[in-house]
């Protein structure tokens, strides 16, 4: 049975395979053979396993020809494995000020704190290229425990996506901290940022597209 917080070093099978899927989403079982390099039926074994400890979940794919597939995903139980910093003091605090203030009074807090954020790591994007900003940022956010990546688009954009949320938890009880988190990265990047995937609502990221035409088209 798996109880302790996973890492970015798996200490065996079941973990490592908990953690690719935290990576990739949903994955088949042919995938996971290759990842792993061990064969379908040590697979499946420890698919079982982690079905029956409620970790993971299947879904089956019809295909155009051939027998359908199954897919294994991560279930929301499965979150609680992954970092997720000092979330039961944080929820404290916030209960404190909903008490007090309602969730206006939360949006603010949240807001102040982002702008503090926002002036604190300015200097780590500051004088860099529309690209190396979108990289700092990534590298900011993983630091915060989100597995962030990023990539170029075809349209010249870009995309920054998180494979894990730090603050899963928080952001469950106060939705205020999802919509402040694309306007930090707005404030940082100097570009729009919109949400297009989002954990909360069943996707396997946090995804966001940064309008890197949008605002050269408006210079």
């Amino acid at each position: 049975m798996i109880t302790q917080p996973l890492g970015e070093a798996p200490e065996s099978t079941q973990q490592a395979v908990l953690l690719h899927m935290k990576r990739g989403g949903e994955l088949t079982v042919a995938e996971l053979c290759k990842i792993l390099g061990i064969t379908s039926m040590a697979v499946r074994r420890h698919l079982v396993a982690l079905q029956k400890e409620g970790l993971i979940e299947s879904r089956m794919v019809r295909q155009s020809r051939g027998r359908p597939t199954y897919k294994y995903k991560l279930t929301e139980k499965a979150e609680t494995l992954f970092p997720s910093g000092f979330q039961n003091l944080a929820i404290d605090l916030l209960d404190l000020v909903f008490e007090q203030s309602g969730h206006k009074g939360v949006m603010e807090l949240l807001t102040r704190r982002n702008e503090r954020m926002a002036q604190r790591l300015r200097s780590r994007v500051d004088n860099k290229t529309p690209k190396e900003r979108v990289e700092e940022v990534a590298k900011i956010f993983t630091e915060f425990g989100y597995m962030t990546e990023w990539a170029p688009l075809p349209d010249g954009n870009y995309i920054i996506y998180q494979r894990h949320c730090a603050v899963h938890d928080l952001a469950k009880e106060y939705r205020q901290r999802c919509v402040l988190e694309p306007r930090l990265m707005e404030n940082l990047l100097g570009m729009k940022v919109t949400r297009e995937q989002y954990i909360l609502k069943n996707d396997p990221v946090c995804g966001y597209i940064v309008h890197c035409q949008t605002a050269k088209a408006a210079e």
